[in-house]
């Protein structure tokens, strides 16, 4: 590190001296004194001369090839012959090409050096009710922290007491802020954008997300791209080369400057600064929308890739469990069903309570604390809620007498069909509803895998441990080529093995476990999903994404082959145009001192063009103004739409077991959720929203297909609107069964339908919101814009 510094201390004096011998020397001649203008470029080049010998010393002493060589007889031939001027400009060139080399560098690697260099060093814990400063290493999980507004948040933890309003750019490359309400999840090296809050620490900082990133990211500096091996090794190659060429013009012709203006144009500074400049610049880049390459090595492999291996839970689908239903029985309705559910397991780890607390917070149910509470590993939990026996868990757990109703054995019959898990509720020993969990595949899922092809990748396939017809369900949802389920760990690393003896490019293999890191690791490229740098998948992993968002691995190979296009481009041209200048030199057509302008034209032609790897890459999303706002306000209401629509399926389902009163009942509040919500849901998009987006991307095609569903969604509603107005009033009778259930189920699919592709459009746009305009308050419901 002191030798560096001492390095640099040295290149930018002598550039300084370069400027002024030339300039002062350029005076001296034009007044007469010739000599003293000699003498003044002499010292100039000879200094940097003596430089270049040292270096190539320290070189030679770490088994580098000494390239330089051909710089250092330029210098010595320049002294020898008298071409004091060409000397000196050489040594400018050559000096102002390190200067060029260090700032493309700087600019190549800014992103890394910024994720290493913003690190927190110190927090603000709450000790006995007093806040004393500490170093960061002293954090233990379980420590109350305040983040100070414009700081950096130290450790991962979850928020405590007032909501958060965070930017979370530095990780995931978003220029907007997010809110996080109390109890949500913070990972650290995000700022805090806001007010102070306060933070609970749920880790050590170096088991945190930005200490792994931060580990990721000096593995990443530490490696040398096979390109910049390649280049190092025909750097190399042209050393004998250059001294060919010299010596045959100066045999040939007997002119010695000729073989010096040879040596001046030669100098493989395009191999040497724009390979490495370009590859690192495309790392840099890739970190900057948190992406981790794990050196060059990596980064050109994934550009050459054609085959992409993907685990399907957490990679393909959320990887976490969700309520995608909830099934009352005849005594209690749906919400008290899940109330009851989620204030028992308020007091549970298990990760499916999680998902049941988190659904009746979002329905916005008030909760009672339980007590008595017992936990049985594997059958489920029980306790008192408000006065009542509750039990969560398998249907023979839920009930006191192991008899299920007929909706509840239908259900289950239903579940196992589709893959998805029931958790049954009892009170006081009787089963009375019933909560339906899935892992839903990704809304950027079929969006990523259709950027995938585009980025030129030919075959994808799904790797799962689940049962066949779950996965093929989820492989032909989403598009891919091939499903490989019921796989085992180790039948994973047998599917890397098999498709790497099969392909003609480098495999990909997708995955977010502790189970995947074996094929991560056999894969050419292993590619660890929303991984935090401290995880056996990501340690086994070439490259990290450390944001959860799938469609980052298509942004990643574009990003790869824009840098590996941008150094194979600046090499040939560079290197090309070297040998063209050497040959006009050879030829007696360029003296030295033209041809050390050259060559120094040439080299900042290929820096700036390898620099381009700091730009582009990227599919650019449409720019909808206001569209941050808009699209919470579309998900706050898809959410709260999301469990009336699953009721129709539910109410469809019951018809004929339950008595005709309650089924009538239900399916006047269908009715009325038709009419009163989702109808004007649907209008007020076909007047608001669609023109906006019509208006951003200039042609009202993209809505097309969104306007034909709300037409038969709206003949659907009014249908169905009919049938209810007729039936009798003591409910419906066996002939009405027919029709109910027909639009029913017709209505399902299509609004399942519609809503997925609603946000597969929306998360295809983006705005113009920058990161400090204001968002909505955090708890404020955000509203859609109404029509002009």
């Amino acid at each position: 590190m002191i030798y560096q510094r001492i390095e640099g201390w040295v290149d930018r004096v002598l550039l300084v001296a370069a400027i002024l011998a030339l300039v002062v020397g350029g005076a001296l001649a034009i007044s007469g004194n010739q000599q003293a203008a000699d003498l003044l470029w002499a010292i100039v080049t000879a200094a940097v001369g003596i430089r270049l010998v040292v270096s190539i010393t320290i070189d030679l002493i770490h088994r580098q090839a000494g390239v330089d060589i051909i710089a250092v007889l330029a210098v010595i031939g320049a002294l020898i012959f008298g071409e004091y001027l060409a000397g000196a400009v050489i040594a400018l060139m050559l000096t102002t090409g390190t200067a060029l080399e260090a700032y493309a560098a700087g600019r190549a690697t800014r992103e890394l050096s910024a994720l290493l260099g913003r690190a927190p060093r110190v927090v603000h814990r709450y000790e006995d009710s007093t806040l004393v400063t500490r170093s960061i290493d002293e954090v233990s999980p379980g420590d109350l922290l305040l983040v100070k507004p414009g700081e950096v948040v130290p450790v991962d933890g979850l928020v405590a007491g007032a909501a958060a309003i965070l930017d979370e750019a530095a990780l995931t490359g978003e220029s907007r802020l997010v809110t996080r309400e109390e109890g949500d999840q913070v990972s650290s090296g995000v700022v805090n954008a806001g007010s102070p809050f306060d933070l609970r620490a749920t880790a050590t900082a170096e088991a945190s997300t930005y200490a792994g990133i931060v580990r990721l990211v000096k593995q990443a500096q530490e490696e040398k791209s096979p390109s910049v091996r390649l280049a190092d090794r025909y750097a190399a190659l042209f050393v004998p080369l250059t001294l060919a060429v010299a010596g045959v013009a100066w045999l040939v012709s007997g002119d010695p400057v000729r073989a010096l203006s040879v040596l001046v144009v030669a100098t493989p500074c395009p191999l040497l600064l724009a390979v490495p400049i370009a590859i690192v610049a495309g790392i840099s880049r890739a970190a900057r929308r948190g992406i981790i390459v794990k050196g060059g090595g990596a980064l050109e492999t994934l550009a050459r890739a054609k085959v992409l291996l993907f685990d399907k839970t957490g990679t393909l689908t959320a990887g976490r469990p969700h309520v995608a239903e909830v099934e009352a029985g005849e005594h209690l309705g749906e919400d008290e069903v899940l109330r009851l559910a989620a204030s028992l397991d308020q007091v549970s780890p298990h990760v499916l309570a999680s998902a049941i607390v988190h659904a009746a917070r979002e329905r916005e149910l008030v909760l009672s604390f339980p007590s008595d509470v017992v936990e049985k590993a594997g059958a489920g939990i029980e306790g008192t809620v408000d006065g009542r026996r509750v039990t969560v868990g398998v249907a023979e757990f839920a009930t006191a007498d192991a008899t299920l109703p007929t909706w509840a054995r239908e259900l289950r019959r239903r579940a196992a069909i589709e893959g998805t898990t029931i958790v049954f509720v009892g009170v006081d020993g009787t089963a009375v509803g019933a909560i339906v969990l899935d892992d839903p595949i990704r809304p950027e899922t079929p969006r990523a895998i259709r950027s995938l092809r585009r980025a030129g990748v030919s075959r994808i396939v799904m790797v799962t441990g689940d049962h066949y017809a779950v996965a093929e369900i989820v492989g032909a949802a989403i598009g891919v080529d091939a499903v490989l389920a019921e796989r085992a760990p180790g039948d994973k690393v047998e599917a890397v093995r098999t498709e790497r003896a099969d392909a003609t490019s480098p495999v990909v293999m997708v995955g977010d476990g502790i189970n995947d890191a074996p094929a991560l690791a056999l894969a050419d490229v292993g590619v660890a999903m929303g991984a935090r740098g401290a995880t056996a998948s990501s340690e086994a992993a070439d490259v990290v994404i450390v944001v959860d968002r799938l469609d980052r691995l298509a942004e990643a190979i574009r990003l790869s082959h824009r840098a590996r296009s941008i150094a194979v481009q600046s090499v040939f041209a560079g290197m090309g145009m070297s040998l063209v200048a050497m040959g006009f030199a050879a030829f007696g057509f360029l003296p030295p001192v033209a041809g050390a302008i050259i060559q120094e034209v040439i080299d900042v032609a290929v820096i700036l063009n390898a620099l381009r790897a700091l730009r582009g890459g990227t599919e650019q999303k449409v720019v909808v103004p206001g569209w941050t706002e808009t699209s919470a306000a579309l998900r706050h209401e898809h959410r709260e739409l999301a469990p009336h629509i699953g009721r129709i399926r539910t109410v469809a389902d019951r018809l004929d077991t339950v008595d005709p009163a309650v089924a009538g009942a239900e399916l006047r509040e269908i009715r009325a959720f038709l009419i009163d919500d989702l109808v004007p849901h649907e209008e007020l998009e076909d007047r608001s929203v669609f023109p906006m987006l019509a208006k951003a991307i200039g042609s009202d095609d993209a809505t097309a297909t969104l306007h034909r569903t709300h037409r038969e969604i709206f003949h659907l509603a009014r249908l169905y609107a009919r049938l209810v107005e007729e039936l009798p009033d003591g409910g419906p009778e066996p002939d009405d069964m027919p029709d109910l259930r027909r639009v029913l189920y017709g209505l399902h699919a299509i609004l399942q339908l519609h809503m997925a592709q609603e946000e597969e459009l929306y998360l295809g746009l983006g705005d113009e919101h920058p990161a400090g305009a204001a968002i909505p308050a955090p708890g404020a419901r955000p509203d859609l814009p109404t029509a002009a």
